[in-house]
């Protein structure tokens, strides 16, 4: 999804964010970084797979998934991480591993960290590697409906 689609879809839910350009960045601390935002506030959306089915995990960019916890939080018998190719054609138009954390648009299931919901606000990728998206975590919470939990970790 395009910056412009998820534009569309952010005007249409009556929604308040700021869009951030940034130069090329790939790893989630590095656009932290690129943009001055802290890591926390940063969300990352990691590709997994639960029960052999798509899902996502938007956590803080200085957090890792914690597999076995987001296996209990999800009720599910196995959790992997998908590899790239496994999900690149899942997302038209978006850069691979830039997709927004917006699951629902693509009907898989979204998982947010808990730690995520604390902050006022969080800002993702928006299907660049030189796009975010910033806006509150009640807005994301309420067009998304992610399953919020704890399955995270610092390094």
């Amino acid at each position: 999804m395009p910056l412009q689609k998820l534009r569309e879809f952010l005007d249409q839910n009556s929604v308040k964010y700021v869009s951030i350009s940034h130069s090329p960045a790939y790893t989630a601390q590095e656009i932290a970084a690129t943009a001055h935002i802290p890591g926390q506030e940063l969300a990352k959306t990691v590709m997994v797979k639960l029960d052999g089915n798509m899902a996502m995990a938007v956590l803080p960019a200085s957090f890792r998934v914690d597999l076995d916890h987001l296996r209990a939080a999800a009720g599910a018998r196995q959790v992997e991480l998908a590899t790239e190719e496994e999900f690149k054609g899942l997302f038209p138009g978006c850069e691979p591993g830039a997709m927004p954390p917006f699951g629902n648009l693509w009907s898989m299931p979204v998982f947010a960290c808990e730690s995520l919901a604390a902050d006022e606000e969080i800002a993702f990728n928006a299907g660049s590697h030189t796009e975010l998206v910033r806006l509150a975590f009640a807005d994301f919470a309420k067009l998304v409906e992610p399953k919020v939990t704890r399955f995270s970790a610092t390094d």
